[in-house]
């Protein structure tokens, strides 16, 4: 792991997204998907376990049957023939992953991978698929900083692409034409376009961070750490930006859900210097506005006005949810960037 090739990685990010939205237009992360699944069961740890949640709370909301499992868990039960399962793991050497994965055995297996050809992908070729079929690769490049930023944004866009085919398909199995895929059934033109915008985003918050990035470091390296709080449907935004302060300059920092902030994590404003990074946009945020204002916290926002905040970070797209799953984590990795280097 090495600071100043974590910042090269991060500032990779507007070009590598470009040529992720390149090779989508290109027919990149089709899913080799035949028929609806009855489920979908996403299997992951860390960053992958985030996206992997982001993912599965979407597709609910779409009406899709899927949950998202920690490869920490002993089992997930009986598979069926119906079900897909999908592990994801940027590296694909991760042992508790490749461990459940493997043991998820009776249904279609899909391997979501930035290295093909790894454990992962012979895992979900081991049913007599081919790994060249079963293996979604994320195209984020190498991350010569050994820590996963783009891996994970990458991931999330390759989920994204599966709610897309899923969503669009016919719910019964008549509607899929013998030895077409969803994905070339129900082509995808939005998606590109979205990767698109979060790199012009992306890119948009990398040129102005002498604006902005100074003070968001001074505002958040409090002595008791740094709370990252976000909306439910992006949670893993706020997970991952704590996962980044922790993993590189090696800092306090904790991941939770705006609603939820409110019930479990206020007490620790009453007893320590308090520092907030808050993804807003909940329709929870006045309520935990109201507690840290009046603990005399210390707010900064992103992605829109909260109340109560010394800093607000705003790019151009925070109002598309989906440009901002996919933007806004680099403001906690540059923070944790800066932090890093001054170790």
């Amino acid at each position: 792991m090495d600071p100043d090739h974590f910042l090269d990685d991060i500032e990779r990010k507007p070009q590598v997204l470009r040529t992720l939205a390149d090779l989508i237009d290109g027919g990149a992360l089709q899913w080799p998907i035949f028929r609806p699944p009855s489920r979908v069961v996403l299997i992951g740890i860390g960053s992958s376990f985030y996206a992997a949640t982001a993912a599965a709370q979407r597709l609910r909301v779409a009406g899709v049957d899927a949950v998202a499992e920690s490869s920490a868990a002993e089992s997930i039960g009986p598979i069926g023939p119906g079900e897909l399962v999908i592990g994801i793991s940027a590296g694909g050497e991760s042992i508790e992953t490749n461990r459940l994965f493997a043991a998820a055995g009776g249904g279609r297996r899909i391997a979501v991978t930035n290295s093909p050809g790894s454990g992962i992908s012979r895992i979900a070729a081991a049913a007599g698929t081919p790994a060249s079929v079963s293996t979604i690769d994320i195209h984020a490049d190498d991350e010569r900083g050994g820590v996963a930023c783009r891996t994970y944004v990458h991931t999330v866009v390759a989920l994204l692409a599966l709610e897309r085919q899923l969503v669009a398909a016919p719910t019964g199995d008549h509607g899929v034409v013998e030895g077409q895929s969803m994905s070339d059934q129900h082509p995808d033109s939005d998606l590109a376009r979205i990767v698109r915008r979060a790199a012009d985003a992306t890119e948009s918050l990398l040129e102005r961070r002498d604006q902005w990035l100074d003070s968001a470091v001074e505002l958040l390296a409090g002595p008791n750490g740094t709370w990252l709080l976000a909306p439910l449907e992006r949670v893993s935004s706020a997970l991952q930006g704590a996962l980044m302060m922790r993993e590189g300059p090696r800092r306090a920092a904790v991941g939770c859900e705006t609603g939820d902030w409110s019930h479990v994590h206020v007490y620790l404003t009453s007893t320590l210097d308090y520092r907030a990074l808050i993804v807003a946009g909940s329709r929870w945020d006045r309520q935990a506005a109201e507690w840290l204002t009046k603990r005399r916290s210390t707010v900064v926002s992103i992605g829109g006005d909260f109340p109560g905040s010394l800093l607000t970070i705003d790019y151009p797209g925070s109002d598309d949810p989906l440009v901002a799953l996919l933007t806004e984590t680099i403001v906690a990795e540059l923070i944790a960037a800066s932090l890093w280097r001054q170790r």
